[in-house]
Protein backbone atom coordinates (compact mmCIF):
# COMPACT_ATOMS: atom_id res chain seq x y z
CA UNK A 1 0.00 0.00 0.00
CA UNK A 2 1.20 3.38 -0.99
CA UNK A 3 1.90 5.79 1.53
CA UNK A 4 0.22 9.51 0.38
CA UNK A 5 3.26 11.74 0.64
CA UNK A 6 3.21 13.47 -2.84
CA UNK A 7 -0.94 14.45 -3.28
CA UNK A 8 -0.13 14.33 -6.99
CA UNK A 9 1.21 10.81 -7.00
CA UNK A 10 -1.58 8.37 -7.37
CA UNK A 11 -2.13 5.38 -4.89
CA UNK A 12 -1.15 2.85 -7.04
CA UNK A 13 1.96 5.03 -8.23
CA UNK A 14 5.22 3.46 -9.61
CA UNK A 15 8.88 4.38 -9.98
CA UNK A 16 8.08 5.14 -13.29
CA UNK A 17 4.91 7.81 -12.19
CA UNK A 18 7.91 9.50 -10.15
CA UNK A 19 9.86 9.70 -13.07
CA UNK A 20 7.14 11.15 -14.98
CA UNK A 21 6.88 13.95 -12.34
CA UNK A 22 10.33 14.98 -11.76
CA UNK A 23 11.59 14.16 -15.13
CA UNK A 24 14.63 16.69 -15.71
CA UNK A 25 15.80 15.99 -11.91
CA UNK A 26 15.82 12.22 -12.61
CA UNK A 27 17.26 12.02 -15.95
CA UNK A 28 21.08 11.91 -14.77
CA UNK A 29 20.31 9.55 -12.60
CA UNK A 30 18.64 7.42 -14.58
CA UNK A 31 21.48 7.17 -16.94
CA UNK A 32 24.07 6.89 -14.25
CA UNK A 33 22.46 3.78 -12.95
CA UNK A 34 21.98 2.05 -16.12
CA UNK A 35 25.92 2.63 -16.73
CA UNK A 36 26.27 1.02 -13.19
CA UNK A 37 23.65 -2.02 -13.58
CA UNK A 38 24.85 -2.37 -17.53
CA UNK A 39 28.14 -1.09 -18.37
CA UNK A 40 31.24 -2.52 -18.57
CA UNK A 41 32.09 -4.55 -15.45
CA UNK A 42 33.95 -7.42 -13.84
CA UNK A 43 30.37 -8.35 -12.46
CA UNK A 44 27.80 -9.83 -14.27
CA UNK A 45 24.48 -8.44 -14.94
CA UNK A 46 23.47 -11.04 -12.89
CA UNK A 47 25.71 -10.47 -9.71
CA UNK A 48 24.82 -6.88 -10.00
CA UNK A 49 21.18 -7.47 -10.13
CA UNK A 50 21.63 -9.92 -6.99
CA UNK A 51 23.57 -6.92 -4.76
CA UNK A 52 20.77 -4.60 -6.14
CA UNK A 53 18.09 -7.29 -4.72
CA UNK A 54 20.05 -8.01 -1.84
CA UNK A 55 20.96 -4.22 -0.57
CA UNK A 56 17.02 -3.25 -1.56
CA UNK A 57 16.23 -6.03 0.78
CA UNK A 58 18.81 -5.12 3.93
CA UNK A 59 16.86 -1.53 3.61
CA UNK A 60 13.29 -3.63 3.45
CA UNK A 61 12.55 -1.25 0.39
CA UNK A 62 10.03 -4.12 -0.45
CA UNK A 63 9.56 -2.33 -3.95
CA UNK A 64 13.24 -2.44 -5.22
CA UNK A 65 13.75 -5.69 -3.84
CA UNK A 66 10.40 -7.39 -4.87
CA UNK A 67 11.50 -5.66 -9.01
CA UNK A 68 15.42 -6.64 -8.49
CA UNK A 69 14.92 -9.98 -7.32
CA UNK A 70 12.74 -10.18 -10.42
CA UNK A 71 15.42 -8.70 -12.70
CA UNK A 72 18.02 -11.00 -10.69
CA UNK A 73 15.53 -14.47 -12.00
CA UNK A 74 15.54 -12.78 -15.41
CA UNK A 75 19.52 -13.49 -15.40
CA UNK A 76 18.89 -17.45 -13.48
CA UNK A 77 19.36 -15.81 -9.70
CA UNK A 78 16.55 -17.90 -7.62
CA UNK A 79 14.23 -15.62 -5.80
CA UNK A 80 14.38 -17.76 -2.70
CA UNK A 81 18.45 -17.39 -2.78
CA UNK A 82 17.69 -13.71 -2.11
CA UNK A 83 15.41 -14.31 0.57
CA UNK A 84 17.73 -16.75 2.36
CA UNK A 85 20.80 -14.16 1.67
CA UNK A 86 18.46 -11.10 3.58
CA UNK A 87 17.87 -13.76 6.60
CA UNK A 88 21.28 -14.44 6.98
CA UNK A 89 24.14 -14.26 4.42
CA UNK A 90 26.33 -16.86 6.17
CA UNK A 91 24.55 -19.96 5.57
CA UNK A 92 22.88 -19.06 2.41
CA UNK A 93 24.02 -20.99 -0.47
CA UNK A 94 25.62 -18.69 -2.55
CA UNK A 95 29.31 -19.24 -4.31
CA UNK A 96 31.83 -18.28 -1.45
CA UNK A 97 34.06 -16.35 -3.97
CA UNK A 98 30.84 -13.90 -4.19
CA UNK A 99 30.25 -13.94 -0.51
CA UNK A 100 32.88 -11.35 0.51
CA UNK A 101 31.58 -8.97 -1.84
CA UNK A 102 27.97 -9.47 -0.46
CA UNK A 103 29.11 -9.00 3.26
CA UNK A 104 30.94 -5.67 1.90
CA UNK A 105 27.89 -4.11 0.34
CA UNK A 106 26.04 -5.53 3.68
CA UNK A 107 28.38 -3.41 6.52
CA UNK A 108 28.29 -0.38 3.71
CA UNK A 109 24.62 -0.24 3.47
CA UNK A 110 24.25 -0.99 7.71
CA UNK A 111 27.39 0.26 8.78
CA UNK A 112 29.19 2.39 6.03
CA UNK A 113 31.61 4.22 8.91
CA UNK A 114 32.66 0.96 10.02
CA UNK A 115 34.29 -0.27 6.83
CA UNK A 116 37.84 -1.59 7.37
CA UNK A 117 41.17 -2.85 5.29
CA UNK A 118 39.81 -6.05 6.30
CA UNK A 119 36.71 -5.34 4.41
CA UNK A 120 38.42 -4.83 1.37
CA UNK A 121 40.79 -7.71 1.63
CA UNK A 122 38.51 -10.59 2.54
CA UNK A 123 37.03 -9.24 -1.20
CA UNK A 124 40.74 -9.33 -3.26
CA UNK A 125 41.77 -12.38 -1.18
CA UNK A 126 38.52 -14.43 -2.83
CA UNK A 127 40.20 -13.64 -6.23
CA UNK A 128 38.11 -9.82 -7.38
CA UNK A 129 39.82 -7.29 -8.58
CA UNK A 130 39.73 -3.33 -6.86
CA UNK A 131 37.39 -2.57 -10.35
CA UNK A 132 34.81 -5.35 -8.98
CA UNK A 133 34.20 -4.08 -5.97
CA UNK A 134 34.33 -0.44 -6.99
CA UNK A 135 31.33 -1.67 -9.24
CA UNK A 136 29.73 -3.89 -6.67
CA UNK A 137 30.19 0.08 -4.35
CA UNK A 138 28.40 1.53 -7.20
CA UNK A 139 25.56 -0.79 -6.97
CA UNK A 140 24.97 -0.60 -3.63
CA UNK A 141 25.24 2.79 -3.87
CA UNK A 142 22.86 3.46 -6.64
CA UNK A 143 20.67 1.14 -4.19
CA UNK A 144 21.00 2.80 -1.02
CA UNK A 145 19.84 6.33 -3.13
CA UNK A 146 16.92 4.86 -5.01
CA UNK A 147 15.77 2.90 -1.58
CA UNK A 148 15.45 6.08 -0.67
CA UNK A 149 13.55 7.90 -3.22
CA UNK A 150 11.04 5.08 -3.31
CA UNK A 151 10.44 4.98 0.84
CA UNK A 152 10.59 8.64 0.41
CA UNK A 153 7.85 9.07 -1.90
CA UNK A 154 5.81 7.12 -0.54
CA UNK A 155 5.89 3.79 -3.28
CA UNK A 156 6.00 0.31 -1.15
CA UNK A 157 5.42 -2.08 -3.24
CA UNK A 158 5.81 -4.19 -6.47
CA UNK A 159 3.14 -5.55 -8.50
CA UNK A 160 5.15 -8.75 -9.76
CA UNK A 161 5.44 -12.06 -7.96
CA UNK A 162 9.60 -12.65 -9.06
CA UNK A 163 8.26 -16.71 -9.50
CA UNK A 164 4.93 -15.39 -11.51
CA UNK A 165 6.73 -13.35 -14.20
CA UNK A 166 6.41 -15.07 -17.77
CA UNK A 167 9.46 -15.38 -20.08
CA UNK A 168 8.49 -12.38 -22.60
CA UNK A 169 8.94 -9.95 -19.30
CA UNK A 170 12.08 -11.15 -18.02
CA UNK A 171 13.26 -11.25 -21.50
CA UNK A 172 12.89 -7.59 -21.51
CA UNK A 173 14.82 -7.03 -18.27
CA UNK A 174 17.46 -8.46 -19.82
CA UNK A 175 18.11 -5.82 -22.34
CA UNK A 176 21.18 -3.92 -22.47
CA UNK A 177 19.04 -0.97 -22.93
CA UNK A 178 16.61 -1.49 -19.90
CA UNK A 179 17.08 1.50 -17.50
CA UNK A 180 17.71 3.88 -20.27
CA UNK A 181 14.14 2.59 -22.06
CA UNK A 182 12.17 2.08 -18.62
CA UNK A 183 13.40 5.86 -17.97
CA UNK A 184 12.16 7.09 -21.69
CA UNK A 185 9.06 5.20 -21.33
CA UNK A 186 8.05 7.22 -17.72
CA UNK A 187 9.12 10.99 -19.53
CA UNK A 188 12.94 10.94 -19.18
CA UNK A 189 15.21 12.46 -21.86
CA UNK A 190 18.21 9.79 -21.52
Amino acid sequence: MMKKLFPSLSKDATLGSVFSLFPGKLAPWCEYESLVMRGKSDLSFAERELIAAYVSGLNACSYCHGAHTVFARAYGIDPELIELLVEDLNSAPVDQRFKPILAYVAKLTLSPSRMTEEDANAVYRAGWSEDALFDAIQVCGVFNLVNRLVEGTGISRVGNDPNDVDEQTLAKFRSETFYTDFGRANGLDV
